[in-house]
């Protein structure tokens, strides 16, 4: 397999990976939106999005795409809002304190 082929085959997983949990919420709140705004147009309870914005799971195939896209259209929007906050843990700080 050539270089560029192999770069091919991570672009698709590279377009669907998400934010931490916390950027989740900072992504929705500065759009104004709800988190049953969020679940409307995913297509899913607004219970899910409370427990993927609390780390508590992930979305799953097909709404993984649709919320991997919808949070790079937010990241873009509201680049300020894609950053983790000082003092707020990220997962890697939460993963070291257990």
């Amino acid at each position: 397999m050539s270089e560029l082929e192999a770069l091919k085959r991570v672009d698709p997983l590279l377009d669907n990976v998400l934010p931490p949990p916390r950027v989740r919420a900072q992504l929705r709140l500065a759009a104004g939106l709800t988190q049953k705004d969020v679940a409307d147009a995913v297509g899913v309870q607004r219970l899910a999005v409370v427990r993927r914005e609390l780390g508590q799971s992930h979305p799953r195939r097909p709404h993984r795409e649709v919320c991997a896209h919808l949070l790079q259209r937010l990241a873009e929007r509201f680049p300020h809002a894609a950053e983790p906050r000082r003092g707020m843990p990220t997962r890697a700080s939460e993963e070291g304190a257990r």
